[in-house]
């Protein structure tokens, strides 16, 4: 197979002008440069980039960014230089931390029957967002679907997260997991936390599936691994990423125990010690009665209404009539009570930022 390379074609008015700045500002080396005797091209090459300036080309200058783990080191310590030839340079780091915003506390609903749009979104999935507020940056929740189900044309990747939960709504997907052995197999009910990195690749899905997906923060980044395979092997069942393990809770043969709010049942997925606290998940199932007021002191308190009907009576906003596919977020310490519940109401509660304490309002 024959040899190819890109370049990034940049312009120039003076080709002599912009030569120190980037072999000696920016560490690149010259690679080519012609005709000798009036220079109006230079090529050269240097962290992972080929560029190619040239005299009176029409594009316009663009803007470079150079990835570097120690940027107080590279350039004298700028973040930002103009070349001479125009061209904008951002310095930044190779491997940022992630950044956890305050979250913006507040109640807010989205219902299924307002219409909220679908988008096409990574691998050709199809996205509705859950949570249009996100708390400020602090959250996203998706309901996600594979339009005609079957191949996935996912790739190993993974996400820089602090918390993320996988919940197969309805149907079946395939994903293979670093470390957890071959495929595995969400039916309607299961779910994973992924922890932050975890290499991960979605294979296979059913043309009915439906995922719920919740994430922290909203704006995270995904990461192809091209180097890495999967299956990679079983691993160590009790490794940590950030702290985090691998959880895999399946609806078949859980237990349901009781629920924060009487009259209602629920089953714990296990996910709050596999997150050291971090994450409280639970399915929950109206069982009788009339079920109190109660309020929690979650940071962020999110619940997704899988099954069935129900009125939402939170304290200072009208009741909101909810059915399946509605979502709703309470803030910390908001009083509400879930009234007038059908015989198949069933939600997907999600807690976040540790094991949260309920109480029942007077």
């Amino acid at each position: 197979m024959s040899e190819i390379r890109a370049e990034v074609r940049l312009p120039t008015d003076e080709l002599r002008d912009d030569l120190p700045f980037f072999t000696k500002v920016l560490g690149m080396r010259l690679d080519e440069i012609f005709p000798a005797d009036d220079p109006r091209v230079a090529v050269l090459s240097g962290h992972g980039l080929r560029i190619r300036i040239e005299k009176g080309a029409k594009e316009p200058a663009g803007t470079l960014r150079i990835l570097t783990t120690d940027p107080e080191g590279f350039a004298d310590g700028a973040r930002e230089l103009v070349a001479p030839n125009g061209t904008k340079i951002e310095i930044a780091e190779l491997n940022p931390p992630m950044i956890l915003p305050k979250t913006e506390h507040m109640f807010d609903v989205r219902r299924l029957r307002d219409s909220a749009p679908w988008v096409i979104g990574r691998a050709g999935m199809n996205y509705r967002d859950l949570l249009p507020t996100r708390l400020g940056g602090a959250i996203i929740a998706s309901h996600i679907r594979v339009p005609g189900g079957g191949d996935v044309p996912d790739m190993v990747h993974y996400h820089t997260v602090g918390f993320q939960l996988i919940f197969c709504y309805k149907g079946w997907v395939d994903v293979l997991y670093e470390d957890q052995g071959g495929m595995m197999r969400l039916h309607a009910g299961d779910c994973v936390i992924q922890p932050p990195e975890i290499r991960h690749r979605v294979c296979h899905a059913s043309p009915d599936i439906e995922v719920i997906e919740i994430g922290v923060p909203a704006d995270h980044v995904t990461t192809i691994d091209h180097a890495f395979t999967l299956p990679n092997g079983h691993g160590d069942p009790k490794r940590e990423w950030q702290g985090q393990r691998f959880v895999h809770h399946v609806k078949e043969g859980a237990t349901w125990q009781p629920f924060r709010i009487p009259g209602f049942r629920c089953r714990d997925t296990g996910i709050s010690e596999g997150t050291k606290g971090v994450a409280g998940i639970q399915v929950v199932r109206f069982e009788s009665g009339e079920p109190p007021a109660t309020r929690t002191d979650a940071d962020i308190h999110f619940t997704f209404v899988m099954e069935g009907t129900m009125m939402l009576h939170a304290e200072g906003q009208e009741p909101r009539a909810l059915q399946a596919g509605d979502a709703f977020v309470l803030p910390p310490q908001m009083s509400a009570r879930y009234a007038e519940c059908s015989e198949d109401l069933e939600l997907l509660e999600c807690a976040l930022r540790g094991d949260f304490a309920s109480e029942v309002v007077a």
